[in-house]
């Protein structure tokens, strides 16, 4: 498991957001924010590639609403309010543009700043993101558990592991799986010319056993002007964020610059 540099909690709209620092001290070029799927935690989403991507800048990892040590609240649990509550943190912490690593939920969120706060965002690495819900094979929108596609009871199993021992209720598990699988299908607040719209260096990157549909990937790449493609052979979701040996060297050149665009 990766240590992080420091951990503590902000009061952003309502919540008591967690979130970890790693790496460098800020103010050496942008950090990176990375954003967790959901149901997940920093840890079981980035443990693979956060050391090497706190190698040598600065990294900021929240715990979305509900997630890991962030308590939920009544609100509903939303893409736009999480995005909300991301741009909070990085107010209270005087970022005024960072590059963004988003996974799935974490993703659809990083996806919300860049089109409602394009001037947060230096890059945007988007991993496992539709822009529509149509995005997703079927198996996934009804969902087939059954299908290869989908978690397999040892990854829930982890999850549950993960939560019993972060949240500050473990008792509402199953009450939080249902607002995040809510969150999750609920329909997504983009258009076709939001995304045509962005001109944030953008990598889009997906299994090709994913949740999202190669297709719709390659849509969104076709319709954001700063948008590159890479399709991860032999890789469903929840394996993506493991594939160190073809990750972390898209990776390391897409963030390679961190002052200009």
């Amino acid at each position: 498991m990766t240590v992080p540099t420091s951990s503590a909690c902000a009061k952003v709209n309502g919540l008591e957001m967690y979130y970890e620092t790693h790496g460098a001290a800020f103010g050496q070029g942008r950090p990176l924010v990375l954003l967790h799927g959901g149901a997940l935690t920093v840890p079981l989403t980035f443990s693979a590639v956060l050391p090497t991507l706190a190698a040598d800048r600065a990294v900021v990892a929240p715990e979305l609403q509900g997630h890991g040590h962030t308590a939920d609240t009544a609100r509903e649990m939303t893409v736009p309010y999480l995005a909300s509550d991301v741009v909070a943190l990085l107010d209270e912490l005087g970022i005024r543009q960072a590059d963004f690593l988003g996974f799935s939920l974490g993703g659809l969120t990083a996806l919300e700043i860049a089109v409602r706060h394009p001037e947060r965002v230096g890059r945007l690495a988007l991993a496992a993101t539709m822009y529509t819900q149509d995005g997703v094979h079927d198996e996934v929108r009804v969902p087939d558990y059954g299908s290869s596609r989908l978690p397999s009871q040892d990854d829930f199993q982890e999850m549950a592991d993960a939560y019993a021992v972060t949240a500050p209720h473990p008792e509402h598990f199953q009450d939080f799986l249902a607002k995040v699988s809510a969150a999750a299908h609920a329909p997504l607040p983009w258009t076709a010319d939001d995304l045509r719209g962005l001109r944030v260096p953008t990598l889009l990157i997906v299994g090709d056993s994913d949740f999202v549909r190669v297709e719709h990937a390659a849509e969104m790449q076709q319709l954001m002007p700063e948008a590159q493609l890479a399709v991860l052979p032999a890789t469903t979701h929840m394996t993506l964020m493991q594939r160190t040996s073809l990750l972390l060297p898209l990776l390391g050149e897409f963030f390679a610059c961190r002052t200009g665009r």
